[in-house]
């Protein structure tokens, strides 16, 4: 018998748009939640992002499947009389308005609270509901380069964005995370909480080791694919031009490397490589060792070399690669303009096999 999904039953409200608050309601929709979006007239501007799914917007199905659209006007009486109405059986709100711009509705968390104790609220905001930078407007790549980021991603000549939202992607892992665990200390004293997440806040997280790492005197540079702390740790041609990334995590592991890859056992026990801290001191020796091995294989016979030593590897792919890829799980997600495949979101269930819900066209519910 086919169980119900976690959050069956829950209601949440999402006045939201772009990419980390998607990301966390997109979370709640996929465990079963009721998450009704509301969008301004003219919509989530992320459903204008781009036209890669079926001519919509790549992010906007990738992080509104399972939602329900409904378009209010919340300027207008008839726009907030028909959120305040959503907003007295929900269970959660989850909103990135800029600082204050809810409460200036209208709807500060005092009244929400009165109204509806239960309801948890999660606020997104680039730098947080307070301090000096408390209104600045945030994106992505902006926090990157704010928190410091950029600075320890690329190569040596300058810094670089990471390829992806990662920003906000994790700051909508990191609301998702604290909304469930306030959901679970509802489930025991009956009281609903109110949650700030910032941006800048989850990307510091974050950074924390590197930079404990400079406050300790050793600030991280860029190092392209190449580990700051770890050696060898890094990219290798093949003799067909191939590119192979090994990663070594133990003075076992390198020795190991030496005796059945390299094929220079004495490499092994030599102090400028025994142990990891010699073997980054001496980072040019070491990688220029591990290189020549390489150099003198093809990519077949590496990877057989390397997967016989039990060596941590990876080849450098890039998105076609990973299109391909043997090991690439997808699900198939119905939107307006027809079924679109991507990856499946992780977590594997031995309880149910989930299915995940349609992408909503614009004010499906309505419009105000």
């Amino acid at each position: 018998m086919a169980r119900d999904l976690p959050l069956a039953g829950l209601k949440v409200v999402a006045i939201e748009q772009a990419v980390a608050a998607p990301f966390a309601t997109a979370r709640l929709a996929d465990a079963g939640a009721e998450v009704i979006k509301v969008e301004r007239p003219e919509g989530d501007f992320a459903r204008g992002y781009d036209d890669a799914a079926n001519g919509q917007s790549s992010y906007f199905v990738w992080l509104n499947r399972g939602k329900r659209s409904v378009v209010l006007d919340l300027k207008t009486p008839q726009g907030k009389a028909r959120l305040q109405t959503h907003l007295q059986d929900a269970d959660v709100l989850v909103q990135n308005l800029k600082p204050g711009a809810l409460s200036a509705l209208g709807f500060p968390n005092t009244a929400m609270a009165a109204a509806n104790p239960r309801l948890i609220t999660c606020a997104i905001t680039g730098y947080g509901t307070h301090g000096p930078m408390a209104d600045r407007k945030a994106y992505d790549l902006l926090i990157q380069a704010e928190a410091g980021l950029c600075s320890l991603t690329g190569g040596a000549s300058e810094p670089a964005r990471v390829g992806i939202s990662v920003v906000d992607i994790a700051t909508g892992a990191t609301a998702y995370a604290a909304i469930l665990e306030a959901l679970i200390r509802r489930g025991i004293d009956g009281k609903g909480d109110h949650i700030s997440v910032s941006m800048f806040d989850v990307l510091a997280d974050w950074l924390t080791v590197p930079l404990l790492n400079h406050e300790a005197g050793a600030t991280p540079k860029r190092m392209g694919l190449r580990h700051p702390s770890i050696a060898p740790y890094g990219v290798f041609d093949t003799c067909d031009g191939q590119a192979v990334l090994i990663a070594v995590q133990s003075d076992r592991e390198w020795r190991d490397l030496c005796d059945t890859f390299i094929g220079r056992s004495s490499l092994g026990q030599e102090p400028r490589f025994a142990t990891n801290v010699d073997r980054v001191r001496n980072r040019e020796a070491t990688d220029a060792a591990v290189a020549s091995a390489f150099s003198k294989l093809t990519l077949t016979e590496a990877v057989a070399h390397l997967e016989t030593s039990r060596i941590a590897f990876a080849l450098v792919n890039d998105m076609a690669g990973l299109s391909a890829h043997p090991h690439l799980r997808r699900t198939i997600v119905k939107t307006p303009n027809g079924p679109v495949s991507f990856p499946a979101p992780a977590p594997i269930f031995e309880s149910d096999e989930r299915q995940y819900g349609e992408v909503p066209q614009l004010g499906e519910m309505g419009h105000e």
